[in-house]
This record gives structure tokens, C-alpha cells and sequence, in this order.
């Protein structure tokens, strides 16, 4: 799925400083940069109202239509966020005005879906590489993308050459260095053997053990029974 266009008003912050920032954080207000090809403008916009432009079907990758002030219109996308470490809201975000006919890169997970093979083999499957980066229009950049891991056996894996990406979107990362998922066998067999091993170890150091108590014991009935004759 593409990402969708969300428009969003925010306005001009004329006040800046940490003094400020939390002023305008205890009213519910996010303080932000938005960066384009002039100046850098700070900005500020409603804590509600963001929330819901970020929370569409296009997640992070939602084209913004921002309106400062009421003025002239800019397209932008998320560029950085900053969370509360302890109430997880956003305190801070970085927006990047873009032109809707320019490429852009941009980092898109990977989800694995179906059930692999090897799973019912004994294997396990594990993913490798959960994000890739793309270059495409700032509309055509996908929500993500997913790959059909039901064809895995153990001992097989998947690339990013095996990756399905929409027309108009390029793969910028290693195509076929780069593994997404593998399926192995469980190291537990291993862990098996040695297991047996080290029990076999502590057996005879047991019986070593109780053999040479063995000895001493005789040496000292031994060693007794020649007292008794002196």
C-alpha cells in the first residue's frame, strides 16, 4: 500500500528555548523543525492532531500536507521523532519538506508472512534483515513489504533478491549479500550430545572416585591388622 496524503495545520513558533518547549508540551502541544530547502521553520503542532496523522494505514511514511499559519502549503514527511521515555508520547519531531515528483529514500520493513516448511521439520525460523532501504516518490513509498516464507525447508534461506517490490520503487541494499530469513536446524540436538557427554564424564569420575575410596579403605583395614599383630 502507498502512502496517503494527511493534511495538517501547525503554526509558526515565534518563542524558542527549553523554557518554552515545555511550556507548550504541558498544553498538549508537540514543538518540531520542519527542514526544506530554505531556512528551517519551527514549528508546532497539536499532540491529538498528530497522533491521528501518524496513525493512518501508512504509519511513519504518510506524505503531510502542512498548512503554517493558515499560508501557503508544504508537502513533507517524518523525519525524526523524539518519544517520553516513560509516557511513550511524542515530544518532538523533525518533518522534511519534500516535491511530490522527486525521488526519496527511505527505510521500509520487511514482515514475514505464511508458515515456513521447515518449521514442521524441527527447523526455526529466523529473520535477519527487518528493514530495507528504497528510493521512490515520496506517494509510492510502501507501508511495507512482505515476502511468502512457506517454501522454506530447513538449511534454506531467502534475499532481498527474492524480495517483491512495487513498480517504481528501487532496492537500494545489497540484493544478494543481504539475507532476510533463514530456517535451521535447533542447536538443542547439539546441546543433547553434550549433555550425554558430561554425563558420562561425572560416571566415571564417580566410579574413579568410589574406586579409589575402595583403596583406601582396604589400605587401612590393611594397616590396622598390622598393629594388632605387633
Amino acid at each position: 500500500m502507498a502512502a496517503e496524503r494527511v493534511k495538517l495545520a501547525v503554526s509558526k513558533r515565534t518563542k524558542l528555548g527549553s523554557a518554552e518547549t515545555r511550556r507548550l508540551r504541558k498544553q498538549g502541544i508537540v514543538p518540531g523543525v520542519l527542514y526544506g530547502r530554505s531556512e528551517p521553520i519551527p514549528i508546532a503542532v497539536n499532540d491529538r492532531i498528530l497522533r491521528a496523522a501518524l496513525t493512518t494505514s501508512s504509519g511513519s511514511h504518510v506524505v503531510l500536507d502542512l498548512a503554517i499559519d493558515e499560508g501557503a502549503g508544504h508537502s513533507a514527511i517524518l523525519k525524526d521523532y523524539q518519544r517520553d521515555k516513560v509516557r511513550g508520547t511524542i515530544t518532538h519531531i523533525d518533518l522534511q519538506e519534500v516535491r511530490l515528483d522527486v525521488m526519496i529514500h527511505a527505510s521500509v520493513s520487511i514482515e514475514l508472512v505464511g508458515e515456513a516448511v521447515g518449521s514442521k521439520e524441527g527447523g526455526i525460523v529466523s529473520q535477519v534483515t527487518n528493514e530495507v532501504n528504497v528510493e521512490a516518490l515520496p506517494l509510492e513509498v510502501p507501508q511495507h513489504l512482505e515476502i511468502d516464507i512457506s517454501g522454506l525447508h530447513v538449511g534454506d534461506s531467502l534475499h532481498l533478491s527474492d524480495l517483491a517490490v512495487p513498480s517504481g520503487v528501487t532496492i537500494l541494499d545489497d540484493l544478494e549479500g543481504t539475507v532476510i530469513a533463514t530456517v535451521t536446524r535447533p542447536e538443542r540436538e547439539d546441546l543433547g550430545e553434550s549433555e550425554d557427554a558430561a554425563a558420562d564424564a561425572d560416571a566415571e569420575t564417580a566410579d574413579a572416585e568410589a574406586g579409589a575410596e575402595g583403596d583406601d579403605a582396604e589400605a587401612a583395614a590393611s594397616g590396622d591388622g598390622d598393629s594388632t599383630e605387633e
